[in-house]
């Protein structure tokens, strides 16, 4: 009996280590002991996000069960490079992805014995992009995998080159073709969907370009740059709609489930374009033209973000074959080209809060190139012209300058003999000032006239690829760089300190000790500025002072009036 209860208690005793071990199994979040083993899921589906696009994929090889034939063996994926005369583009067969673009004729900006590179994956930054189809379970996306059809991967001598790639599944099969043309930046991308299934079928292509928020190497605070996704339409125009703006209506969303985008953007269209735009350089898709598109931006992951559009493609009943044609632009901000390539592409060189001034002003320059064929020649000739433009301006305030300088003794006297008595010396000298024809603030005018012109230069010259790498003469090879040996800026400390000679001396000690200074402080300032701005500044000094000087010495010798 007694060995019957021992017996009976290590069961128990048993039983109750196995449950104890079960149930801390099942608290750790390991599967219990006695559950079945779940299914293993061939394919995931694909999560939706904004725009209906697919995010990510879960692949997971299933064991066959028994009786089960082997599953298929998982399609060989490969990277095809293009390479044309302006551009080598990698292009992923796993989705069809553009994820590395080299542009050939344009130098990195930090490291010039490399080329500019926009499509890209590698370390923390991301610049891919992505099509695909959404509309119906299982259709091909930019996770499926293609098959690339035999074809030349050079121009070879020729004009243009194609990539074909073919994928069929969830009862579609898609064909996309990219097709890469001598000298030009523009891939045209054609989807081609054929519905290979027995039942109709509503598919809709997407086009995204998906990019990182991290800040682009060598941005500086004196010439920063910038990368931001934009787009356009007839409708609601240009717009720029940057990573932190996405960022917050992420937030908003995770806040609010299940409640719309509140994005600030336009969200149906039926022409425009959206792009990736950055410094010098801009990445479009531009859809087929005349197609309802809703547009969306959204956020991919931890400071990865996208911005695309969604097209329908109509009904298509089973055997029937839809194409859809769109381009992508990758390369230079060429405003001439950005026009060709679709309307209101040009937009994306960024010009500040001062593009109505730098649009013409651009405008004039290119015209002025157009002959000159040196844009450091063009800054030289495009200065004189201003300074021809201002001149009557100009010369009034000289003249007013040189009156000043003239009656001089008469102001001194005034201040030593109301020195006790401010508001009388004020009043003699307005009286002197009213007299004499003189007007205090005529030296100032125009400084004050020609800021929203140097500042929209500084616009032109941070803006256009065009002056990206130009040479003017000698040591300067780079218009849009800093002087590499500080000439221009000594130079125009020089002019400055000219400049402050020929204008009267301030009666204040202080205050004529400030503008002998200002020179040295605007040269240190001007080290770290592009040396076409500089230039600019320069060459106007040196009219200054020629206009300034004739106008002086006509007043001394009494020739003027």
């Amino acid at each position: 009996m007694d060995i019957n209860k021992r017996s009976i208690l290590w069961i128990v005793f048993a039983v109750s280590l196995v449950i104890l071990w079960n149930n801390w199994m099942v608290s750790t979040g390991k599967p219990s002991m006695f559950a079945p083993a779940p299914a293993k899921p061939a394919v995931a589906a694909a999560s939706a996000t904004a725009g209906g696009v697919p995010a990510a994929a879960t692949v997971a090889a299933a064991a066959p069960a028994a009786g089960e034939a082997a599953a298929p063996a998982p399609i060989k994926t490969e990277v095809v490079t293009i390479t044309t005369d302006v551009m080598r583009v990698d292009i992923n067969t796993l989705g069809g992805v553009i994820q590395r673009l080299e542009l050939l004729q344009h130098k990195d900006g930090t490291d010039t014995a490399k080329n500019q590179v926009l499509f890209r994956k590698e370390g923390k930054h991301t610049y891919l992009g992505e099509t695909g189809l959404v509309g119906a379970p299982g259709l091909p996306t930019h996770q499926t995998a293609f098959v690339a059809q035999p074809g030349a991967r050079m121009l070879n001598g020729g004009d243009k080159v194609q990539l074909v790639l073919e994928a069929e599944q969830g009862g579609v099969k898609l064909t996309k073709t990219f097709t890469f043309k001598k000298g030009d930046y523009t891939v045209d991308v054609q989807h081609a969907v054929t519905n290979t299934s027995a039942a109709p079928l509503s598919p809709q292509l997407y086009l995204q370009l998906k990019h990182d928020g991290w800040e682009p190497e060598g941005s500086s605070w004196m010439n920063p740059s910038f990368i931001a996704p934009t787009m356009y339409t007839s409708d609601s125009k240009y717009k720029k709609y940057e990573f932190k703006h996405i960022e917050k209506d992420a937030k908003w969303m995770s806040e609010n489930p299940g409640k719309e985008s509140p994005a600030d953007h336009v969200k149906k269209a039926s022409d425009g374009w959206i792009a990736i735009s950055q410094h010098f350089f801009v990445s479009a898709f531009v859809p087929q033209d005349k197609l309802a598109r809703d547009v969306f931006t959204k956020k991919e992951g931890d400071n990865l973000y996208s911005i695309g559009v969604v097209q329908p493609l109509g009904t298509l009943a089973p055997g029937a074959t839809v194409t859809n044609n769109a381009k992508l632009y990758t390369g230079p901000q060429d405003t001439d080209t950005l026009k060709k390539v679709s309307e209101g592409l040009d937009l994306v060189k960024d010009y500040g809060w001062l593009a109505i001034v730098a649009r013409p002003m651009w405008a004039a320059m290119d015209a002025i190139h157009s002959v000159v064929g040196n844009w450091g020649w063009t800054i030289i000739a495009f200065t004189v012209a201003i300074k021809l433009l201002f001149f009557p301006l100009s010369a009034a305030s000289f003249r007013s300058m040189a009156k000043m300088k003239t009656v001089t003794p008469k102001m001194t006297a005034i201040r030593e003999r109301h020195k006790g008595d401010p508001q009388k010396m004020n009043q003699a000298m307005m009286e002197l000032y009213k007299t004499e024809k003189i007007n205090p603030l005529g030296g100032c005018l125009p400084i004050l006239v020609q800021m929203p012109v140097f500042i929209a230069l500084y616009w032109v010259l941070n803006a256009s690829v065009e002056m990206r790498g130009a040479p003017w003469a000698l040591w300067i090879h780079d218009l849009t760089k800093p002087d590499p040996y500080f000439v221009l800026p000594v130079l125009y400390a020089i002019s400055m300190y000219i400049t402050t000679r020929l204008n009267p001396q301030p009666a204040d000690p202080m205050q004529a000790k400030m503008m002998m200074f200002m020179p040295i402080a605007f040269s240190v300032m001007f080290f770290f500025f592009p040396s076409g701005l500089v230039l600019y500044w320069v060459v106007n000094n040196l009219l200054s002072i020629a206009q300034q000087w004739v106008i002086t010495k006509k007043f001394e010798t009494g020739e003027a009036k």
